[in-house]
């Protein structure tokens, strides 16, 4: 528990660095819940998700506050970052309620998340291996923002009781339609925008170097 100086493990991994662990177990609770033939299987998802995604705010201000910025947390945090959003994406593509509806989660728009963040994540190795810097830009940022609000207005929708998932099929209230189609898009629009913004990122690097650098 303690390290030869006094401080406890928990210190020595940061708190930070805790809060982004206690996100992956939250995911991993979230993905459970929607495998779960259970009636209030969504709203509870919901809550889980909306607890999770504003855990990555949390250990963002814990690590600038304390100086705990590791990394490790560079690594973890993104990692888990990926996990939640594309774990949840993956699930709401499956979604009975969405299979009929080409504006909502279709499985061609999850190829792409996954895509850009596959991309990305190699460029990243490939910069960093080379001790350059690649770090996150605001439109990637905002990206990780805009697909919370997509993926928690999804489940927000399926767990509304007047949603086209209840058996009276109903249409959900028009502000929660507009609300869901419209972060879906704009979640696709960022998602690309940012992914092209790193490419033409490490492009400058590679051009700056001369070409010096194998790829």
């Amino acid at each position: 528990m303690f390290s030869r100086t006094g401080d406890p493990s928990w210190a020595r991994v940061g708190i930070a660095n805790l809060v982004t662990v206690g996100r992956l177990v939250l995911a991993a609770v979230l993905f459970v819940l929607l495998s779960l033939p259970l009636e209030l299987r969504y709203l509870a998802g919901f809550v889980v998700f909306v607890l999770a995604s504003g855990s990555d705010w949390v250990d963002g201000f814990l690590a600038r506050q304390f100086g705990q910025t590791s990394v490790l947390g560079r690594v973890l945090d993104p990692f888990v970052d990926k996990v939640l959003i594309c774990g949840t994406l993956i699930f709401l593509s499956a979604e009975p309620v969405f299979r009929h509806r080409p504006e909502l989660f279709q499985p061609w728009m999850v190829v792409v998340v996954l895509s850009r963040e596959l991309l990305v994540t190699a460029l990243r190795g490939l910069a960093e291996e080379r001790g350059y810097d690649f770090s996150a830009q605001p439109a990637g940022k905002l990206k990780m923002v805009v697909q919370s609000v997509a993926c928690g207005a999804a489940l927000f929708y399926l767990a509304w009781p007047m949603s086209l998932a209840s058996p009276n099929g109903k249409a959900a209230s028009p502000w929660l339609e507009f609300l869901l189609i419209a972060s879906v898009w704009l979640m696709l629009f960022i998602t690309i925008y940012s992914g092209v913004g790193y490419v033409i990122k490490i492009a400058r690097l590679w051009r700056n170097l001369g070409g010096e650098a194998e790829v």
